[in-house]
């Protein structure tokens, strides 16, 4: 058979031309962003549905269905994959977890590097942590994590000796809400960064600076539409009613300071007249006692005057006699001449009983 004949290609436009084809469309870098805001798609049929293949195996619970817990009997575990001691524990949680229909009980599983909102639900703080659930009633459990060891927790019940969670620590309280709320935040802003210092090739310094510029933006808007939502719910009053009000103010506290004022001269005029009190009881005390000292000085007066008399009389006897004997001498003895000594001794007497008169 003869060789057919090749067909001459036809020559592209572009080559012709010298022009290559056009590079595939590259994705904006805010995509990426986008799709870790969005939350991840089930891949196997609705929330908490187990697949063919995951009988007998504990059932991963995730942030869409946790709400699996609040009904039935569980027992979950919290773990990650760079935990050895989770690890260590891996086989004996399945091996639990196969016989979990006969002890009629689920079983299931957290990875808390995928659901931080979850582990922040529960408050998990040290890895691996079981929980009990009973029809919404939870508690920790505390032994091993053997697998003999937890089917003897389920079937000799001693998960009733158990304390239960409390209320404002039960995972579907508002608190444990607000908890799994800020975890997921956490989570997400991890994420973030390191999307920025990877795909984006940011320094680990420009990314912490983005995170403080948002952080500021992001408190400022909300201070703004606090203030705002303040102002329609509470308006602020005219200012003839501001300035009412300032003066009814001003008034009181002017009667304010009065009334302490007032007070305080109270205070000191009772002191004053404690004082005064004090000073007139003291002044009467020393009036007793001058009056006292005073009637002792006229009573040593008195005395002194009674002694002075008695003294004055008994000199005058003594000159009265002395004068009746001179008499009787001076007439015995008409013609002998007085004794001047005698004379001038009478003399004296009588001076001293004058001065003593006086």
């Amino acid at each position: 058979m003869a060789a057919r004949p090749r067909r001459p290609r036809r020559p592209r436009p572009g080559r012709a031309l010298g022009l290559r084809a056009p590079p595939p469309p590259v994705l904006p870098p805010v995509l990426p962003l986008l799709l870790l805001l969005l939350p991840p798609l089930p891949l196997s049929g609705p929330a908490g549905a187990a697949g063919p293949g995951e009988l007998g195996r504990a059932r991963p619970l995730t942030a869409a269905n946790w709400t699996l817990l609040l009904r039935g009997h569980w027992m979950l575990k919290f773990y990650a994959p760079w935990c050895p001691s989770c690890q260590q524990t891996e086989l004996e949680w399945e091996t639990f977890a196969k016989s979990g229909d006969i002890l009629d009980i689920s079983v299931g599983k957290v990875d808390v590097t995928q659901e931080p909102g979850l582990s922040g639900r529960f408050f998990v703080t040290t890895l691996p942590t079981i929980f009990h659930a009973k029809d919404g009633i939870f508690r920790r459990y505390r032994g091993p994590g053997i697998s003999k060891d937890l089917q003897n927790y389920i079937l000799e019940k001693k998960w009733e000796a158990v304390e239960p969670v409390a209320g404002w620590k039960s995972p579907s309280s508002i608190t444990m809400s607000g908890m799994a709320g800020l975890f997921s935040l956490s989570g997400w802003i991890r994420q973030l960064h390191s999307y920025f210092t990877g795909p984006l090739g940011i320094p680990v310094w420009g990314s912490y600076v983005i995170f403080i510029v948002a952080t500021l933006v992001i408190g400022l808007l909300l201070g703004l539409i606090l203030v705002l939502l303040s102002d329609c719910f509470c308006p602020p009053k005219p200012r003839a009613e501001r300035s009412e009000v300032t003066e009814k103010e001003n008034e009181a506290l002017i009667v304010e300071d009065l009334g302490e004022i007032s007070e305080e001269k109270k205070n000191l005029l009772e002191g004053e007249e404690e004082k005064e009190d004090l000073s007139d009881g003291e002044e009467k005390e020393e009036d007793r006692s001058g009056g006292e000292e005073e009637k002792e000085d006229l009573s040593d007066r008195e005395e002194e005057r009674s002694h002075s008399n008695e003294e004055s009389s008994e000199e005058d006897s003594v000159v009265d006699e002395e004068s009746e004997t001179e008499e009787a001498g001076g007439n015995s003895h008409k013609h002998h001449p007085a004794d001047p000594e005698v004379d001038g001794v009478v003399r004296q007497r009588k001076s001293q009983g004058a001065d003593s008169g006086l």
